[in-house]
């Protein structure tokens, strides 16, 4: 594996830390489902992590009001702890496992609470500052694919490995 040239304005996942960082960011972030918007925020935190894309997370505050509700299942993620999973219930549709969150975020990853990261390949649209984000690879990882990142990005077959 090599990591792909960066071009002007770029970044490369291969230059993100282990174990992940977790910074706000004002970029402008949307996540619509079902012809609405779900979430809208200039608040969220945006965590890096070596060979994946960022993931933003919203604080709860920036999400439609009663459209989570809690999913089943969880995982664990050595660095930031136990996920929780969320559906999304809208007009009586429920769209499952479409976002997660850490309500108990472990130490260095605090602010982490309170916020809820979505899929892209699980909405209809995932927007940072306005471009449309692509879903990272695989069905595990819920990075967001911008022109500003490049790879190659963990998740596809035969990267596991990584």
């Amino acid at each position: 594996m090599r990591p792909d040239p960066v071009g002007p304005g770029q970044e490369s996942v291969w230059d993100y830390p282990r174990p992940p960082s977790a910074e706000v960011t004002d970029r402008h972030v949307v996540v619509e489902l079902g012809g609405r918007v779900l979430a809208d925020t200039h608040r969220a935190v945006r965590v890096c992590e070596t060979s994946h894309p960022p993931v933003f997370y919203v604080p709860r505050d920036d999400v439609a009001a009663g459209v989570l509700e809690r999913g089943g299942g969880g995982s664990w993620c050595e660095w930031k702890g136990a996920a929780t999973y969320w559906d999304v219930v809208l007009d009586g549709r429920t769209w499952a496992g479409i976002a997660w969150s850490y309500e108990d975020p472990s130490p260095g990853y605090e602010h982490l609470r309170g916020a809820v990261a979505f899929y892209p390949g699980a909405v209809d649209r995932a927007l940072v500052d306005g471009e449309q984000a692509r879903p990272q690879p695989g069905g595990f990882y819920g990075g967001w694919i911008t022109d500003d990142v490049v790879g190659p990005f963990k998740g596809a077959p035969g990267t596991l490995g990584w």
